[in-house]
Protein backbone atom coordinates (compact mmCIF):
# COMPACT_ATOMS: atom_id res chain seq x y z
CA UNK A 1 0.00 0.00 0.00
CA UNK A 2 3.15 2.29 0.77
CA UNK A 3 4.12 1.78 -2.57
CA UNK A 4 0.90 2.36 -4.49
CA UNK A 5 0.52 5.98 -2.65
CA UNK A 6 4.01 6.81 -3.28
CA UNK A 7 3.32 5.99 -7.09
CA UNK A 8 0.11 7.99 -7.26
CA UNK A 9 1.69 10.96 -5.57
CA UNK A 10 4.18 10.91 -7.81
CA UNK A 11 1.66 11.04 -10.63
CA UNK A 12 0.14 13.72 -9.23
CA UNK A 13 3.29 15.59 -9.33
CA UNK A 14 4.15 14.69 -12.74
CA UNK A 15 0.99 15.99 -13.74
CA UNK A 16 1.28 19.13 -11.96
CA UNK A 17 4.70 20.00 -13.32
CA UNK A 18 3.59 19.42 -17.33
CA UNK A 19 0.16 21.31 -16.88
CA UNK A 20 1.72 24.51 -18.77
CA UNK A 21 -0.65 25.44 -21.54
CA UNK A 22 -3.71 23.06 -20.28
CA UNK A 23 -4.19 24.92 -17.89
CA UNK A 24 -6.19 28.20 -17.72
CA UNK A 25 -2.94 29.95 -16.22
CA UNK A 26 0.21 28.72 -17.06
CA UNK A 27 1.66 27.30 -13.91
CA UNK A 28 -1.33 27.78 -11.79
CA UNK A 29 -3.93 26.08 -9.47
CA UNK A 30 -6.51 26.91 -10.92
CA UNK A 31 -7.81 24.26 -12.70
CA UNK A 32 -5.48 21.70 -11.19
CA UNK A 33 -7.62 18.91 -9.80
CA UNK A 34 -9.03 18.53 -13.46
CA UNK A 35 -6.23 18.60 -15.11
CA UNK A 36 -4.41 16.36 -12.86
CA UNK A 37 -7.00 14.18 -13.16
CA UNK A 38 -7.27 13.95 -16.92
CA UNK A 39 -3.57 13.40 -17.22
CA UNK A 40 -3.39 11.28 -14.29
CA UNK A 41 -6.18 8.68 -15.73
CA UNK A 42 -4.25 8.44 -19.05
CA UNK A 43 -0.68 8.30 -17.48
CA UNK A 44 -1.30 5.68 -14.71
CA UNK A 45 -3.99 3.82 -15.40
CA UNK A 46 -2.13 0.86 -16.62
CA UNK A 47 -0.23 0.57 -14.00
CA UNK A 48 -3.36 1.43 -11.66
CA UNK A 49 -4.75 -1.45 -13.00
CA UNK A 50 -3.33 -4.21 -10.88
CA UNK A 51 -3.40 -1.83 -7.47
CA UNK A 52 -6.72 -1.76 -8.04
CA UNK A 53 -8.10 -5.20 -8.21
CA UNK A 54 -5.47 -5.76 -5.08
CA UNK A 55 -7.34 -2.69 -3.18
CA UNK A 56 -10.90 -4.10 -4.15
CA UNK A 57 -9.92 -7.36 -2.71
CA UNK A 58 -8.55 -5.76 0.33
CA UNK A 59 -11.57 -3.49 1.00
CA UNK A 60 -13.91 -6.57 0.48
CA UNK A 61 -11.83 -8.84 3.18
CA UNK A 62 -11.65 -5.61 5.26
CA UNK A 63 -14.99 -5.50 5.37
CA UNK A 64 -16.35 -9.10 6.07
CA UNK A 65 -14.00 -9.22 8.91
CA UNK A 66 -15.33 -5.52 10.12
CA UNK A 67 -19.16 -6.87 9.48
CA UNK A 68 -21.43 -3.48 10.45
CA UNK A 69 -18.93 -3.29 13.28
CA UNK A 70 -18.12 0.51 11.86
CA UNK A 71 -21.63 1.16 10.20
CA UNK A 72 -22.95 4.76 10.81
CA UNK A 73 -26.26 2.88 11.94
CA UNK A 74 -24.16 1.46 14.44
CA UNK A 75 -21.85 4.36 16.11
CA UNK A 76 -23.79 6.92 14.77
CA UNK A 77 -26.82 8.39 16.67
CA UNK A 78 -29.06 10.54 14.44
CA UNK A 79 -28.80 14.51 15.20
CA UNK A 80 -31.16 15.56 17.54
CA UNK A 81 -33.62 17.52 16.27
CA UNK A 82 -34.06 21.21 16.42
CA UNK A 83 -37.30 23.12 17.72
CA UNK A 84 -37.59 26.55 15.97
CA UNK A 85 -41.51 26.69 15.00
CA UNK A 86 -42.74 25.36 18.72
CA UNK A 87 -41.62 25.91 22.20
CA UNK A 88 -44.46 24.18 24.19
CA UNK A 89 -43.02 20.65 23.04
CA UNK A 90 -39.13 20.53 23.18
CA UNK A 91 -38.91 17.60 21.54
CA UNK A 92 -41.37 18.70 18.24
CA UNK A 93 -39.52 17.84 14.78
CA UNK A 94 -39.98 19.96 11.96
CA UNK A 95 -39.64 19.01 8.34
CA UNK A 96 -37.36 22.11 7.12
CA UNK A 97 -33.78 22.55 7.31
CA UNK A 98 -32.30 24.20 10.49
CA UNK A 99 -31.98 27.70 10.43
CA UNK A 100 -28.81 27.04 12.81
CA UNK A 101 -25.85 28.90 10.66
CA UNK A 102 -24.07 25.95 11.18
CA UNK A 103 -26.41 23.35 10.11
CA UNK A 104 -27.10 21.62 6.24
CA UNK A 105 -28.80 18.52 6.51
CA UNK A 106 -32.29 18.07 6.70
CA UNK A 107 -34.31 16.95 9.99
CA UNK A 108 -35.97 13.46 9.71
CA UNK A 109 -39.96 13.54 8.92
CA UNK A 110 -41.94 12.01 11.49
CA UNK A 111 -45.35 10.27 12.03
CA UNK A 112 -47.48 13.51 12.83
CA UNK A 113 -49.21 10.90 15.33
CA UNK A 114 -46.25 9.72 17.13
CA UNK A 115 -44.83 11.40 20.25
CA UNK A 116 -41.35 10.72 21.03
CA UNK A 117 -39.37 8.88 23.16
CA UNK A 118 -35.67 7.82 24.18
CA UNK A 119 -34.53 4.63 24.86
CA UNK A 120 -30.69 3.03 24.65
CA UNK A 121 -29.99 0.72 21.86
CA UNK A 122 -26.25 -0.16 20.97
CA UNK A 123 -24.95 2.86 22.61
CA UNK A 124 -26.85 5.58 20.43
CA UNK A 125 -30.02 7.91 20.85
CA UNK A 126 -32.80 6.43 19.11
CA UNK A 127 -36.83 7.29 18.72
CA UNK A 128 -39.67 5.14 19.76
CA UNK A 129 -43.58 5.49 19.38
CA UNK A 130 -45.13 6.06 22.50
CA UNK A 131 -49.22 6.17 23.56
CA UNK A 132 -50.42 9.05 22.65
CA UNK A 133 -52.71 8.98 26.05
CA UNK A 134 -49.27 9.22 27.78
CA UNK A 135 -48.05 12.95 28.92
CA UNK A 136 -45.00 13.42 27.21
CA UNK A 137 -43.09 15.66 30.15
CA UNK A 138 -39.37 14.93 30.59
CA UNK A 139 -38.97 16.91 34.16
CA UNK A 140 -40.97 16.77 37.38
CA UNK A 141 -41.98 19.84 38.87
CA UNK A 142 -38.49 19.68 41.57
CA UNK A 143 -36.14 19.01 38.37
CA UNK A 144 -37.72 22.22 36.25
CA UNK A 145 -36.84 24.26 39.10
CA UNK A 146 -33.59 22.85 40.35
CA UNK A 147 -33.03 23.46 36.14
CA UNK A 148 -34.24 27.44 36.22
CA UNK A 149 -32.57 28.18 39.63
CA UNK A 150 -29.01 27.10 38.04
CA UNK A 151 -29.47 28.89 34.78
CA UNK A 152 -30.70 31.78 36.22
CA UNK A 153 -28.08 32.31 38.62
CA UNK A 154 -25.19 31.54 35.65
CA UNK A 155 -26.96 34.27 34.33
CA UNK A 156 -27.32 36.64 37.06
CA UNK A 157 -23.85 35.66 37.68
CA UNK A 158 -21.98 36.92 34.59
CA UNK A 159 -24.17 40.36 34.54
CA UNK A 160 -23.27 41.35 37.81
CA UNK A 161 -19.29 40.30 36.69
CA UNK A 162 -20.01 42.59 33.85
CA UNK A 163 -20.96 45.46 35.85
CA UNK A 164 -18.18 44.95 38.09
CA UNK A 165 -16.11 44.72 35.28
CA UNK A 166 -17.06 47.87 32.91
CA UNK A 167 -16.64 49.55 37.14
CA UNK A 168 -12.90 48.65 36.50
CA UNK A 169 -13.36 46.31 40.13
CA UNK A 170 -12.20 43.13 38.33
CA UNK A 171 -9.29 43.24 36.10
CA UNK A 172 -8.05 41.04 33.24
CA UNK A 173 -9.90 39.29 30.52
CA UNK A 174 -13.05 37.81 31.45
CA UNK A 175 -15.35 35.68 29.41
CA UNK A 176 -18.99 35.39 29.98
CA UNK A 177 -21.16 33.03 29.35
CA UNK A 178 -25.08 34.25 28.36
CA UNK A 179 -26.44 32.14 26.34
CA UNK A 180 -25.08 29.26 26.47
CA UNK A 181 -26.55 28.28 30.13
CA UNK A 182 -28.78 25.53 28.36
CA UNK A 183 -25.43 23.13 27.79
CA UNK A 184 -23.75 23.67 31.17
CA UNK A 185 -26.96 22.98 33.41
CA UNK A 186 -28.28 20.36 30.83
CA UNK A 187 -24.93 18.61 31.49
CA UNK A 188 -23.40 18.94 34.85
CA UNK A 189 -26.67 18.93 36.83
CA UNK A 190 -26.91 15.29 36.06
CA UNK A 191 -23.46 14.40 37.71
CA UNK A 192 -22.34 12.64 41.03
CA UNK A 193 -19.64 14.92 42.62
CA UNK A 194 -17.17 12.24 42.11
CA UNK A 195 -17.47 13.35 38.39
CA UNK A 196 -15.01 15.12 36.64
CA UNK A 197 -15.28 18.39 34.55
CA UNK A 198 -13.08 20.17 32.27
CA UNK A 199 -13.71 23.68 30.81
CA UNK A 200 -12.05 26.29 28.76
CA UNK A 201 -11.83 30.12 30.04
CA UNK A 202 -15.57 30.53 29.58
CA UNK A 203 -15.95 28.61 33.10
CA UNK A 204 -17.60 30.62 35.82
CA UNK A 205 -21.17 29.14 34.85
CA UNK A 206 -19.24 25.61 34.50
CA UNK A 207 -18.00 25.75 38.21
CA UNK A 208 -21.32 27.10 39.69
CA UNK A 209 -23.13 24.06 38.11
CA UNK A 210 -20.82 22.02 39.50
CA UNK A 211 -21.35 23.43 42.91
CA UNK A 212 -18.12 25.45 43.58
CA UNK A 213 -20.14 28.47 46.20
CA UNK A 214 -21.05 31.97 44.23
CA UNK A 215 -18.63 33.56 46.82
CA UNK A 216 -15.74 31.10 45.88
CA UNK A 217 -15.93 31.83 42.68
CA UNK A 218 -16.63 35.68 42.82
CA UNK A 219 -13.60 36.13 45.31
CA UNK A 220 -11.62 34.52 42.95
CA UNK A 221 -12.28 36.75 39.67
CA UNK A 222 -11.70 39.91 42.33
CA UNK A 223 -8.19 38.21 43.46
CA UNK A 224 -8.89 37.31 47.00
CA UNK A 225 -7.74 34.90 49.44
CA UNK A 226 -11.09 33.44 50.07
CA UNK A 227 -11.64 32.24 46.38
CA UNK A 228 -11.07 28.91 45.02
CA UNK A 229 -7.84 29.21 44.06
CA UNK A 230 -7.33 31.88 46.94
CA UNK A 231 -6.94 34.30 44.24
CA UNK A 232 -4.11 32.91 41.96
CA UNK A 233 -6.31 31.44 39.30
CA UNK A 234 -8.60 34.17 38.33
CA UNK A 235 -11.34 34.35 35.98
CA UNK A 236 -9.66 31.86 32.96
CA UNK A 237 -8.57 28.97 36.03
CA UNK A 238 -11.42 28.20 38.00
CA UNK A 239 -10.33 24.86 39.85
CA UNK A 240 -12.16 23.14 42.95
CA UNK A 241 -10.54 19.64 43.96
CA UNK A 242 -13.60 19.07 46.68
CA UNK A 243 -16.11 19.43 43.64
CA UNK A 244 -13.71 18.10 41.00
CA UNK A 245 -13.43 20.87 38.75
CA UNK A 246 -10.48 20.10 37.15
CA UNK A 247 -10.14 23.64 35.94
CA UNK A 248 -10.40 26.50 33.10
CA UNK A 249 -7.95 26.61 30.93
CA UNK A 250 -6.55 29.67 28.87
CA UNK A 251 -5.53 27.82 25.82
CA UNK A 252 -7.84 25.79 23.54
CA UNK A 253 -7.66 22.07 23.52
CA UNK A 254 -5.40 21.76 26.33
CA UNK A 255 -8.08 20.50 28.72
CA UNK A 256 -9.53 17.91 26.49
CA UNK A 257 -6.35 15.58 27.62
CA UNK A 258 -6.68 16.68 31.10
CA UNK A 259 -10.38 15.22 30.40
CA UNK A 260 -9.44 12.11 29.12
CA UNK A 261 -6.88 11.22 31.91
CA UNK A 262 -9.20 11.61 34.43
CA UNK A 263 -11.43 9.27 32.60
CA UNK A 264 -8.32 6.66 31.94
CA UNK A 265 -7.79 7.06 35.76
CA UNK A 266 -11.79 6.07 36.46
CA UNK A 267 -11.40 3.07 34.10
CA UNK A 268 -8.44 1.87 35.63
CA UNK A 269 -9.17 2.23 39.28
CA UNK A 270 -12.23 -0.18 38.28
CA UNK A 271 -10.96 -2.33 36.09
CA UNK A 272 -6.81 -2.87 37.45
CA UNK A 273 -7.54 -1.89 40.89
CA UNK A 274 -10.72 -3.41 41.33
CA UNK A 275 -12.37 -0.78 43.14
CA UNK A 276 -15.94 -1.88 41.87
CA UNK A 277 -17.28 1.73 43.64
CA UNK A 278 -15.35 3.65 40.95
CA UNK A 279 -17.57 4.47 37.95
CA UNK A 280 -16.79 8.22 37.66
CA UNK A 281 -17.62 10.00 34.20
CA UNK A 282 -15.51 12.83 32.55
CA UNK A 283 -16.96 16.00 30.64
CA UNK A 284 -14.65 17.41 28.40
CA UNK A 285 -16.02 21.23 27.16
CA UNK A 286 -14.81 23.04 24.93
CA UNK A 287 -15.81 24.87 21.77
CA UNK A 288 -15.95 24.96 17.99
CA UNK A 289 -12.81 26.26 16.98
CA UNK A 290 -10.78 23.56 19.39
CA UNK A 291 -12.26 20.86 16.80
CA UNK A 292 -9.39 21.98 14.45
CA UNK A 293 -6.52 21.06 17.03
CA UNK A 294 -4.93 17.85 17.15
CA UNK A 295 -5.45 17.45 20.73
CA UNK A 296 -9.12 17.02 20.26
CA UNK A 297 -8.76 14.12 17.60
CA UNK A 298 -5.62 12.38 19.51
CA UNK A 299 -8.07 12.46 22.47
CA UNK A 300 -10.93 10.89 20.49
CA UNK A 301 -8.90 8.28 18.87
CA UNK A 302 -7.48 6.97 22.61
CA UNK A 303 -11.06 8.08 24.63
CA UNK A 304 -12.17 5.13 21.64
CA UNK A 305 -9.37 2.60 21.22
CA UNK A 306 -9.81 2.08 25.29
CA UNK A 307 -13.47 3.06 25.96
CA UNK A 308 -12.81 5.83 28.60
CA UNK A 309 -16.09 6.98 30.28
CA UNK A 310 -16.09 10.43 29.15
CA UNK A 311 -18.36 12.54 26.86
CA UNK A 312 -16.35 15.43 24.92
CA UNK A 313 -18.93 18.33 24.94
CA UNK A 314 -18.81 20.59 22.14
CA UNK A 315 -20.43 24.01 22.75
CA UNK A 316 -20.65 25.80 18.99
CA UNK A 317 -21.37 28.55 19.23
CA UNK A 318 -20.78 29.51 15.58
CA UNK A 319 -17.65 32.09 16.26
CA UNK A 320 -14.22 31.40 17.62
CA UNK A 321 -13.35 35.02 18.58
CA UNK A 322 -14.01 36.88 15.12
CA UNK A 323 -13.80 33.65 12.84
CA UNK A 324 -16.85 32.00 11.82
CA UNK A 325 -17.33 28.56 12.05
CA UNK A 326 -18.26 28.12 8.47
CA UNK A 327 -15.34 29.77 7.44
CA UNK A 328 -12.69 27.49 9.49
CA UNK A 329 -13.98 24.45 8.99
CA UNK A 330 -14.42 22.05 6.27
CA UNK A 331 -16.75 19.97 8.02
CA UNK A 332 -18.99 22.47 9.73
CA UNK A 333 -20.96 19.04 10.97
CA UNK A 334 -18.65 18.56 14.46
CA UNK A 335 -21.04 15.39 15.44
CA UNK A 336 -19.68 13.48 12.35
CA UNK A 337 -16.45 12.78 13.31
CA UNK A 338 -17.45 10.80 16.48
CA UNK A 339 -17.82 8.17 14.30
CA UNK A 340 -15.04 8.57 12.33
CA UNK A 341 -13.36 7.06 15.51
CA UNK A 342 -15.98 4.43 16.37
CA UNK A 343 -18.38 6.61 18.74
CA UNK A 344 -21.55 8.04 18.48
CA UNK A 345 -21.95 11.53 17.54
CA UNK A 346 -24.78 13.66 18.16
CA UNK A 347 -26.45 17.14 17.31
CA UNK A 348 -28.28 18.84 20.01
CA UNK A 349 -29.67 22.28 20.28
CA UNK A 350 -27.89 24.06 23.11
CA UNK A 351 -30.59 26.44 23.21
CA UNK A 352 -32.87 23.93 24.95
CA UNK A 353 -31.80 22.73 27.98
CA UNK A 354 -34.63 19.46 28.13
CA UNK A 355 -33.38 18.92 24.69
CA UNK A 356 -29.75 19.04 26.34
CA UNK A 357 -30.58 17.12 28.89
CA UNK A 358 -31.80 14.00 27.11
CA UNK A 359 -28.47 13.72 25.17
CA UNK A 360 -26.83 13.86 28.39
CA UNK A 361 -28.86 11.53 30.12
CA UNK A 362 -27.66 8.76 27.46
CA UNK A 363 -24.17 9.90 26.83
CA UNK A 364 -23.44 9.99 30.81
CA UNK A 365 -25.53 7.30 31.04
CA UNK A 366 -23.25 5.04 28.52
CA UNK A 367 -20.17 6.20 30.05
CA UNK A 368 -20.95 5.22 33.71
CA UNK A 369 -21.66 1.68 32.23
CA UNK A 370 -18.60 1.33 30.57
CA UNK A 371 -19.50 1.65 27.14
CA UNK A 372 -17.12 4.12 25.83
CA UNK A 373 -16.93 7.92 25.13
CA UNK A 374 -19.72 10.37 23.35
CA UNK A 375 -19.25 13.35 20.98
CA UNK A 376 -22.17 15.70 21.37
CA UNK A 377 -21.94 19.08 19.58
CA UNK A 378 -24.30 21.55 21.25
CA UNK A 379 -25.22 24.52 19.01
CA UNK A 380 -25.71 27.30 21.17
CA UNK A 381 -24.59 31.22 20.89
CA UNK A 382 -23.29 33.52 23.28
CA UNK A 383 -24.92 36.77 23.88
CA UNK A 384 -22.27 38.83 24.52
CA UNK A 385 -18.42 39.49 22.92
CA UNK A 386 -16.02 37.20 23.14
CA UNK A 387 -14.70 38.68 26.17
CA UNK A 388 -15.58 41.58 28.31
CA UNK A 389 -12.84 43.89 26.20
CA UNK A 390 -14.77 42.81 22.42
CA UNK A 391 -16.89 45.33 21.20
CA UNK A 392 -18.69 42.83 19.14
CA UNK A 393 -18.91 44.38 16.12
CA UNK A 394 -18.18 41.39 13.73
CA UNK A 395 -21.84 39.70 14.30
CA UNK A 396 -24.67 40.33 11.98
CA UNK A 397 -27.18 42.15 14.13
CA UNK A 398 -29.69 39.53 12.48
CA UNK A 399 -27.81 37.11 13.41
CA UNK A 400 -28.22 38.18 17.15
CA UNK A 401 -31.28 39.12 17.11
CA UNK A 402 -32.61 35.61 15.77
CA UNK A 403 -30.72 34.08 18.83
CA UNK A 404 -31.80 36.40 21.34
CA UNK A 405 -35.31 35.39 20.91
CA UNK A 406 -34.18 31.97 21.35
CA UNK A 407 -33.30 32.63 24.96
CA UNK A 408 -32.69 29.25 26.84
CA UNK A 409 -33.88 30.25 30.32
CA UNK A 410 -36.99 32.21 28.53
CA UNK A 411 -37.97 28.80 26.84
CA UNK A 412 -37.70 27.18 30.01
CA UNK A 413 -40.02 29.33 31.66
CA UNK A 414 -42.22 28.99 28.89
CA UNK A 415 -42.17 24.94 29.17
CA UNK A 416 -42.48 25.20 33.00
CA UNK A 417 -45.44 27.54 32.97
CA UNK A 418 -47.54 25.69 30.09
CA UNK A 419 -47.31 22.10 31.15
CA UNK A 420 -48.18 23.16 35.31
CA UNK A 421 -44.90 22.45 36.86
CA UNK A 422 -44.75 26.18 37.88
CA UNK A 423 -46.30 29.22 37.71
CA UNK A 424 -44.93 32.96 37.74
CA UNK A 425 -44.96 33.59 41.76
CA UNK A 426 -42.37 30.49 41.78
CA UNK A 427 -40.00 31.68 39.07
CA UNK A 428 -40.28 35.37 41.00
CA UNK A 429 -39.32 33.97 43.97
CA UNK A 430 -36.40 32.22 42.77
CA UNK A 431 -35.12 35.21 40.91
CA UNK A 432 -35.40 36.79 44.00
CA UNK A 433 -33.31 34.16 45.94
CA UNK A 434 -30.42 34.85 43.17
CA UNK A 435 -30.19 37.78 43.11
CA UNK A 436 -29.91 37.95 47.03
CA UNK A 437 -27.27 35.14 46.64
CA UNK A 438 -25.18 37.28 43.84
CA UNK A 439 -25.43 40.22 45.89
CA UNK A 440 -24.44 38.34 49.06
CA UNK A 441 -21.28 37.22 46.90
CA UNK A 442 -19.79 40.23 45.64
CA UNK A 443 -19.82 41.67 49.30
CA UNK A 444 -18.01 38.59 50.59
CA UNK A 445 -15.82 39.04 47.87
CA UNK A 446 -15.17 42.88 48.57
CA UNK A 447 -14.79 42.33 52.60
CA UNK A 448 -12.01 39.07 51.55
CA UNK A 449 -8.41 40.24 52.32
CA UNK A 450 -6.06 39.82 49.19
CA UNK A 451 -3.80 37.34 49.33
CA UNK A 452 -0.31 37.68 51.44
CA UNK A 453 2.90 38.08 49.59
CA UNK A 454 4.61 35.36 51.21
CA UNK A 455 1.83 33.26 49.10
CA UNK A 456 3.48 34.23 45.79
CA UNK A 457 5.80 31.45 46.06
CA UNK A 458 3.46 28.45 47.82
CA UNK A 459 2.70 25.94 45.54
CA UNK A 460 5.73 26.40 42.79
CA UNK A 461 7.68 23.67 44.50
CA UNK A 462 6.47 20.56 45.39
CA UNK A 463 9.01 18.58 46.79
CA UNK A 464 9.70 20.14 50.33
CA UNK A 465 12.95 18.38 50.00
CA UNK A 466 14.07 20.01 47.15
CA UNK A 467 14.46 23.58 46.05
CA UNK A 468 10.92 24.75 48.24
CA UNK A 469 11.08 24.61 51.97
CA UNK A 470 14.19 24.76 53.79
CA UNK A 471 14.81 23.00 56.87
CA UNK A 472 14.19 25.82 58.57
CA UNK A 473 10.22 26.31 56.98
CA UNK A 474 11.36 28.84 55.70
CA UNK A 475 10.65 29.12 51.50
CA UNK A 476 14.28 28.56 49.55
CA UNK A 477 13.07 31.25 47.25
CA UNK A 478 13.18 34.14 49.91
CA UNK A 479 16.65 33.61 50.67
CA UNK A 480 18.50 36.53 49.08
CA UNK A 481 21.15 33.51 48.13
CA UNK A 482 18.76 31.40 46.15
CA UNK A 483 19.43 32.91 42.60
CA UNK A 484 23.41 33.29 43.37
CA UNK A 485 25.09 32.02 40.26
CA UNK A 486 22.07 32.02 37.87
CA UNK A 487 23.43 35.10 35.88
CA UNK A 488 26.62 33.20 34.64
CA UNK A 489 24.34 30.07 33.90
Amino acid sequence: MATMNWRNLGAYADCFLSLGDTGTQSGSLIDFPATVLMARNKKISKRNNGDSDMRKKMVETREKKMGTAFSPSKFAAQPFPLNTTSQNNPLTIPTTASPFLGSTRKLIRLSSSSNLNLRRRSGTVVKENKSKSTPNLLITKEEGLELYEDMVLGRAFEDKCAKMYYERKMLGFVHLYNGQEAVSTGFIRLLKQQDSIVCTYRDHVQALSKGVSARAVMSELLGKATGCCRGQGGSMHIFSREHNMLGGFAFIGEGIPIATGAAFTSKYKREVLKEADCGHVSLAFFGDGTCNNGQFYECLNMAALWKLPIVFVVENNLWAIGMSHLRATSVPQIYKKGPAFGMPGVHVDGMDVLKVREVAKEAIGRARRGEGPTLVECETYRFRGHSLADPDKLRDPAEKAHYAARDPITALKKYLIENSLANEADLKAIDKKIDEVVEEAVEFADESPVPPQSQLHKHVFADPKGSGIGPDGRYRCEDPKFTEGTAQV
